[in-house]
């Protein structure tokens, strides 16, 4: 690895720790510009094919729908096809007629940058608001030192933590046994990644997501952390593959050049936008019955 993306990576995780920490304002903010980046370079992804998508009044909408997903009121859903409509509607009013391409690229920037995203932030902040924004302060770190329990930590910040270690060793995984083992090619849309290579990325996140559920102490840990594991390995990969895709199209390497070493912001953040729904759904719906 090149300097300046060893430096960019140590950057962006000291980033992200100290997002999760802090939970609250701190994390949504976080997320609202990351958002917002990701965003503004799909757009430019969308014109580069000659599309005109409503970009600025998506871009708009997309954070209010963050902001929403902060408050834990619970009109996040609701507010997602007033948001469709406001852009068809906006598109629908303009002097240059809208193409099928114009309407269809708008609404897709609406689900994949903004909408899905926004479960990040209700599983941070909505999800538990109240130990979210006392969290760290009010935790004995003292006590946590001293018993090495981390199931004691607030429900909201170790579960995101958890998700994001199992994106990343999802990542490394892939890439490190991929390198090694790889021979069969996994899809044409990205011709680098490898079977053998997408195998390995699973299982890594497997791994994690039973050591993380035994750390917390949930019941059965073991089905529990094979099902989590298993849901953002694979969903992890679907993100990075569709992004993919879209740069294929465009005929782009990189969606940007944001991120020394990296990319774009896209190109980091692919794995973590399909992942954001299931995640949250699996700890709302799928963990208090195991």
């Amino acid at each position: 690895m090149s300097l300046p993306r060893v430096i960019s990576t140590i950057v962006a995780i000291a980033v992200a720790l100290c997002m999760l920490l802090l939970g609250s304002w701190y994390f949504t903010i976080g997320m609202c510009i990351i958002v917002y980046l990701g965003q503004s370079e799909y757009f430019k992804l969308v014109r580069a094919k000659g599309i005109e998508p409503a970009s600025k009044i998506t871009l708009v909408v997309s954070q209010v729908l963050l902001l929403v997903g902060a408050s834990g009121s619970g009109i996040d859903d609701a507010l997602f096809p007033v948001a469709g409509t406001l852009i068809c509607f906006y598109l629908l009013f303009l002097p240059k007629i809208a193409s099928i391409a114009d309407i269809s690229t708008s609404l897709f920037g609406l689900f994949y940058g903004g909408y899905l995203p926004s479960f990040w932030i209700r599983l941070r902040v909505g999800f538990d608001p109240l130990t979210a924004h006392t969290f760290p302060f009010s935790t004995d770190w003292a006590g946590l030192l001293s018993t090495l329990d981390v199931s004691i930590l607030p429900r909201a910040f170790t579960i995101t933590l958890l998700s994001f270690m199992c994106i990343m060793v999802t990542d490394i995984g892939a890439y490190l046994f991929g390198k090694w083992l790889g021979r069969t090619r996994l899809s044409e849309i990205s011709p680098k990644k490898t079977v053998e290579g997408a195998i390995c990325g699973i299982m890594s996140s497997i791994g994690m997501g039973m050591g993380g559920a035994w750390a917390l102490h949930w019941h059965h840990w073991y089905i529990g952390g094979i099902a989590l594991g298993s849901l953002i390995g694979m969903t992890s990969m679907l993100g990075d593959l569709t992004e993919s895709v879209m740069k294929r199209d465009a005929g782009v390497k990189d969606s940007g050049d944001l991120i020394p070493g990296h990319g774009g912001m896209l190109d980091r953040t692919d794995s973590y936008i399909f992942t954001a729904p299931l995640v949250y759904y699996f700890v709302k719906l799928v963990l208090p019955m195991i």
